[in-house]
């Protein structure tokens, strides 16, 4: 088994509070950034090449409240929503430069490879919560997490479900260990089973 950093847990955790961070009506007031007509084309043209023309149509569209200007780069994000799909909600993001071209060297998250089969997304949650069952996860001390996030060590979407074997709060901090399950939404393939520790 790996042992889950402090670091990737930790992001994982800030991760999933930021794609709620912007759920309430006062998001709708907020300013939106204007990005230029060709580059926003050139931009969705990157997604496209892994989702495909329909997808995005369908469940792709700009947030223009939460992409921002830092010049040169234009840091974009993406609402992504399967209204069919409850637990798809959640956001792509990567930068672009003044010319339109994604910067590799900065995070690109959250778009799914649907030309290589990657955007079933069969498995619902209740079925992820089974399949970890069935493999062996530690009940824990508390219900599991649950989560349907985006990996970045393995680039695609994932159900991460997380237990917890021992927890506590000091002036020291949260200290606490368990076990978590990463399973392939669409296969419900189990792609990792790791131990997770906060010191």
């Amino acid at each position: 088994m790996k042992t889950l950093s402090i670091t990737i847990f930790i992001s994982i955790i800030f991760m999933s509070l930021y794609l709620e961070a912007c759920s309430c009506s006062s998001c709708s007031h907020q300013e939106e950034t204007v990005v230029p007509s060709q580059l926003l084309k050139k931009a969705n043209n990157y997604i496209k090449q892994r989702t495909g023309d329909d997808f995005f149509d369908k469940y792709i569209s700009p947030d223009f409240v939460r992409t921002k200007v830092t010049p040169p780069y234009y840091f974009l994000t993406y609402k992504f929503i399967i209204p069919d799909k409850p637990f798809v909600n959640t956001v792509i993001q990567f930068s672009i430069d003044s010319l339109g071209n994604v910067v590799d060297d900065r995070d690109i998250i959250g778009i799914p490879n649907c030309i290589d089969g990657g955007c079933s997304f069969n498995i619902s949650e209740d079925r992820a919560l089974k399949i970890a069952k069935d493999n062996g996860l530690e009940k824990g001390i508390k219900p599991w997490k649950t989560g349907f996030i985006w990996d970045p060590k393995l680039k695609q979407y994932t159900w991460h479900i997380l237990s917890t074997s021992s927890e506590s709060q000091s002036s020291e901090g949260f200290r606490g260990y368990g076990k978590e399950i990463i399973i392939d939404p669409n296969s419900g393939v189990v792609l990792e089973m790791n131990d997770w520790h906060i010191n």
